[in-house]
């Protein structure tokens, strides 16, 4: 077994972020287990694809370039990426947890009798002694993630199949570019050989792609609300706060579910993963499903009722309070500061 690999993802000629998350992951683990990163990229016009992807410290990244790659299918992508897997024979096997990972994974993962970890939150190089079959496993990836509705973080080894794949959500990893003139080799395949024609069975007629109309991720402020802020009304005060900071506004699970705001806001365990300068968290508890997308803020203020609440527990700053006493005094005097 030998090297670690990333499927990246790309839209519009881009790489996608997420890609880009796991493959700075990926050199990591690499330097650890004293092997080669890879990466792998299937689509179409991607004669500029290595320069984005190689400065994370990618040693060999492979091609599959074909105008029927693109957009992604299901049926190609799978056979393309299975087929390779089984002549490089990663050790481990990384891709991003979105629609097109949650349903490429799956399939590459039984096609090649290994196992699959989804939402991963954590990746580490850690060992395993299993006493009853007498066996020590070195250099073991440690596959971390929330289980049962997020209440316990289970940590997730695969010891005998090979590869260790694992699925990670964007925004829980930091992107670092390795080194800008990093000197990898490009591997151009040849389709014909990985996919068949009667992998190309479905035929892509029209597509629309949506953009999200909101910028949470890419917030250096969030104002974010829970439960606790009490109602629709109450989270205007939130959106005057994030305003006037030229932030975005959050929200938890349990606001959403409540119907204070949209669902596109949602931040945690099933909605977005943010790590901004300043995060404000207002009316939230702090289970560990929310914190789970907003652990890794610089710094954050946890504004609750509650002087016991978990939130307090990772915050920099707590203020024991009503949101609707406290909120304006923060709107008025940061106006009154504001250059």
């Amino acid at each position: 077994m030998n090297n670690v690999f990333v499927y990246c993802e790309i839209e519009d000629g881009q790489v996608a972020e997420v890609s880009q998350e796991l493959l700075t992951k990926g050199r990591t683990l690499a330097n650890e287990l004293n092997c080669n990163l890879e990466a792998i990229v299937v689509g179409h016009k991607l004669d500029k694809i290595a320069q984005q992807v190689i400065p994370y410290g990618v040693d060999t990244l492979y091609l599959a370039d074909d105008k029927r790659l693109y957009p992604y299918q299901t049926l190609p992508h799978t056979a393309v990426v299975v087929r390779l897997f089984e002549e490089e024979q990663p050790q481990i096997a990384l891709m991003g947890a979105t629609s097109i990972g949650r349903d490429l994974g799956p399939r590459v993962s039984s096609a090649l009798h290994s196992g699959l970890t989804a939402d991963c939150t954590s990746l580490e190089i850690g060992s395993h002694s299993d006493k009853k079959a007498g066996k020590d496993y070195e250099n073991l990836l440690y596959q971390i993630r929330p289980a049962f509705g997020g209440n316990i973080i289970a940590t997730i080894i695969n010891p005998d199949c090979r590869p260790q794949m694992a699925t990670v959500r964007e925004g829980v990893m930091k992107k670092n570019i390795l080194d800008p003139k990093y000197k990898g080799k490009v591997v151009n395949l040849d389709v014909s050989k990985y996919v068949s024609d009667t992998e190309f069975v479905v035929e892509i007629i029209e597509r629309h792609v949506e953009k999200s109309k909101l910028n949470i991720k890419g917030s250096p402020i969030i104002v974010a609300g829970g439960y606790g802020v009490g109602s629709k009304e109450n989270f205007k005060l939130l959106h005057q706060l994030a305003e006037v900071l030229g932030g975005e506004v959050g929200a938890s699970r349990a606001a959403i579910d409540a119907g204070y705001v949209e669902h596109d806001r949602q931040i945690g365990q099933t909605g977005l993963t943010v790590r901004p300068k300043l995060y404000i968290a207002c009316g939230i508890s702090g289970q560990i499903q929310h914190r789970a997308g907003m652990e890794q803020s610089a710094q954050i203020i946890a504004i609750n009722t509650d002087p016991e609440a978990p939130i307090n527990s990772i915050a920099d700053y707590v203020i024991t309070g009503d949101i609707a006493d406290i909120i304006p005094k923060m709107i008025k005097y940061y106006k009154q500061n504001t250059k």
